[in-house]
């Protein structure tokens, strides 16, 4: 049967493509886990929640205001890419940066007005105010997608990779230095801040010599109604997968928020060592997904071909989780205690219950773009929203109640929610395939 699965060429791509980014994810989680660990060992339990707490914030503002831009570029980019619809491309491209552009600026006013307000609340100390306030201005930089599109339509995943080491190998080095010279609180911010503005630079770099490289000019022009009444269900598209993943990834970001609101910075830090263990963990679908989106996006959805495609990556997906939840289950607590020491050891309990989350989410990855494919995406919007509001109910009552162990138990559970509200749309999408419209180049003149 895996033999039969690897003749397929599509199939193939996936793994390739996931492989080779797999291996520079292995470097950043590894760099990562360093620069973490200086952090923890460099400040107490509650600077290092306050540093924490301070990038969950910047996150959360920009998850909320950003569109999905990578997606939109993939979803109508690459099939205008196949049928060398060049003209088509840079209306995808331009529009798509001129959401980045709008966006940031929109969310970097956002997130500095609401700062002040919120300060106190997420545990942020008026000594560190400034610090985090300066921090928000990586907002504009954090919302934009649109080269990380551009280089998944045009199939350089290798590029991907390199960027993705980029930004880990300097926080890991900074945090070194940090840590020995004992640079403390300012120290570590003002590293974290370089490497996530120098990665984002590396990025764009790589997008804009692709495009030169392919003879398409002119694709980095930020534009938005133009372009829009050229593209049919542009507007649709991105404003619903900008809410859809908005709740998705402020979910995600603002849980460290919520724990640190509702039990302290303290329990915040916790929580982000066992949610970056997790992260590392689910690497893989996190992987998987971003290399079977653009390969699922170039086959024709009213054949079986994509959503048989979407089964055999989850099955493999799943299959990966299990081995990584057990692996997690033995090596964890020794690997928190030698990273972070024993002050952090309580973080392995959470991860012990958050393990079992992770072969619900590698193998549910597929069915958000196998929805896309198939022009649902309102489905994936009101399944990921419905997950996501139990989730946050689940979040603070747990915690309130059971204490940070509540917290990983809703994690669990609000996983489970998303995979099977999103499983219900997903065999409707595939049983009504034969309605669904494919891409043809005369539908962008």
């Amino acid at each position: 049967m895996i033999k039969h699965w690897f003749s397929d060429g599509a199939f193939r791509a996936i793994v390739r493509n996931a492989s080779l980014l797999g291996s520079s994810s292995l470097v950043s989680a590894l760099l990562g886990l360093v620069a973490l660990g200086c952090a923890g060992r460099g400040m107490t339990p509650a600077l290092f929640g306050t540093l924490v707490v301070v990038q969950a914030y910047a996150k959360t503002v920009t998850d909320i205001a950003k569109f999905q831009t990578w997606q939109f570029v993939v979803k109508f980019g690459t099939p205008a890419l196949v049928h060398k619809d060049y003209n088509r491309f840079r209306d995808v491209a331009n529009f798509s940066f001129g959401l980045d552009l709008a966006s940031g600026i929109l969310a970097l006013i956002g997130g500095m007005a609401l700062l002040p307000l919120l300060s106190h609340a997420v545990g942020i100390k008026p000594s560190d105010f400034w610090w985090a306030m300066g921090y928000c201005t990586l907002i504009p930089t954090m919302t934009a997608a649109t080269p990380t599109g551009i280089l998944r339509s045009i199939d350089r995943f290798d590029l991907i990779a390199v960027q993705q080491a980029a930004n880990p190998l300097i926080k890991a080095v900074g945090s070194v230095i940090a840590y020995f010279c004992g640079l403390g609180f300012p120290g570590f911010i003002v590293t974290w801040y370089v490497s996530s503005l120098a990665g984002d630079a590396v990025l764009w770099t790589f997008a804009a010599r692709e495009l030169r490289r392919h003879g398409i000019h002119g694709a980095l022009r930020p534009a938005l109604f133009a372009p829009a009444r050229r593209l049919k269900g542009a507007w649709d598209f991105v404003w619903t997968t900008n809410i859809s993943h908005s709740i998705w990834s402020a979910r995600n970001a603002g849980s460290n928020v919520l724990v640190g609101i509702v039990l302290g910075p303290a329990a915040a830090g916790l929580f982000k060592v066992a949610m970056t263990f997790f992260d590392a963990a689910g690497a893989p679908a996190a992987l998987m997904q971003k290399s079977f989106y653009p390969e699922v996006m170039r086959l024709d959805p009213t054949t079986t071909r994509p959503w048989k495609l979407g089964l055999r990556s989850g099955a493999l997906a799943g299959g990966l989780g299990l081995l990584v939840a057990l692996l997690v289950i033995v090596v964890g607590k020794p690997l928190i205690s030698g990273v972070f020491g024993h002050k952090y050891l309580e973080s392995y309990d959470l991860l012990q219950v958050m393990s079992a989350a992770l072969v619900v989410s590698m193998a549910s990855f597929p069915m958000e773009s196998l929805l896309y494919i198939a022009s649902r995406q309102r489905a994936a919007l009101v399944a990921q929203a419905s997950a996501a509001v139990l989730y946050v109910g689940l979040l603070v009552g747990l915690s309130h109640w059971v204490g940070i162990m509540g917290a990983a138990v809703a994690y669990f559970l609000g996983e489970c929610l998303e995979a099977g509200f999103s499983l219900i749309p997903t065999i409707g999408a595939y049983r009504q395939r034969h309605t669904l419209s494919h891409y043809a180049p005369e539908e962008a003149r």
